[in-house]
């Protein structure tokens, strides 16, 4: 390769993403989301305020049509409206404070803000602990985590609100505001609040396929390649338009760590195409 397309493709990348996220990049011995922070109980959790929802323009940073990392293809949402989702969340400290994120602003871990692949920044986000039932809102203003099986990255001070900063991660739902109507009449536009629950029970499950036809379902859950790595079950239900689908799924899984090892054995065996399922 040329020197001037390597010159290219490095601009290109420090363009896209911030100097967190190419960190994030390179090869390490170290878990995915390994970082630090201050001692957890460094300050009072209830005083950190959420971040307020408000109308922005898109930033001219962060916002790519589409982009690839690791050979997946990543397509940036035109807009957040009608966004929930439910994954595993990370987060990001000291191992990257001060540094650029995606949009150009400077990484601030004491700051409500988070990462995420594919929704626009700007966007703000209603993050509730599936396990707890508490609920944070942060602002977008990074790209990441690229971490199979995570949805979004949390700064420090936001995980440690949440109350995932301890195990680095946690079950979560994730609910787009609409920063236009967030503030009318004094009330939310998100989900209603729930009362505050704990040990909420959770299942955590890998899925590896949705299938029409049920015997291609099974071919896939007693493929001997699958059989070594974790049992796999069909389980039947009914897709959007009430058309019977069958979807094939490892689980319930009963740790973030033992999901993490299923899924980094999936990859390694060329079982690549799956999602984590919570229910």
């Amino acid at each position: 390769m040329s020197f001037i397309k390597l010159v290219s493709i490095s601009l290109i990348l420090l363009l896209l993403f911030s100097c967190s996220d190419i960190e994030k990049l390179k090869p390490s011995d170290e878990k995915y989301y390994s970082d630090g922070g201050p001692p957890y109980d460094y300050t009072d959790k209830q005083i950190i305020a959420d971040a307020i929802p408000k109308v922005e323009p898109k930033s001219r940073m962060g916002n790519p049509q589409s982009y690839d990392i690791f050979g997946k293809q990543y397509y940036v949402l035109d807009d957040s409206k009608g966004y929930v989702e439910r994954g595993i969340a990370s987060w990001y400290g000291k191992k990257f404070h001060g540094r650029k994120t995606s949009n150009g602003e400077i990484y601030d871990m004491y700051a409500m803000t988070a990462a995420h692949k594919t929704l626009p920044i700007p966007t703000y986000v209603e993050v509730e602990n599936l396990k707890t039932g508490k609920t944070i809102i942060v602002r977008i203003n990074d790209r990441g985590p690229f971490h199979q099986g995570r949805i979004i990255d949390l700064s420090y001070v936001a995980a440690q609100k949440l109350g995932t900063a301890i195990n680095g991660t946690g079950a979560v739902e994730v609910r787009a505001i609409d920063p236009a109507t967030w503030g009318l009449n004094g009330e939310k536009n998100t989900k209603p609040v729930q009362p505050y629950l704990q040990h909420q029970d959770i299942q955590i499950y890998l899925q590896l396929g949705a299938f029409k036809v049920r015997k291609n379902a099974e071919a896939l859950a007693l493929d001997p390649s699958l059989k070594v790595i974790a049992n796999a079950f069909i389980m039947g239900g009914y897709d959007s338009n009430l058309l019977p689908i069958y979807r094939v799924r490892i689980g319930p899984i009963s740790t973030v760590d033992i999901m993490d090892d299923i899924a980094e054995r999936l990859i390694n065996n060329g079982f690549d195409d799956f999602y984590v399922i919570i229910e």
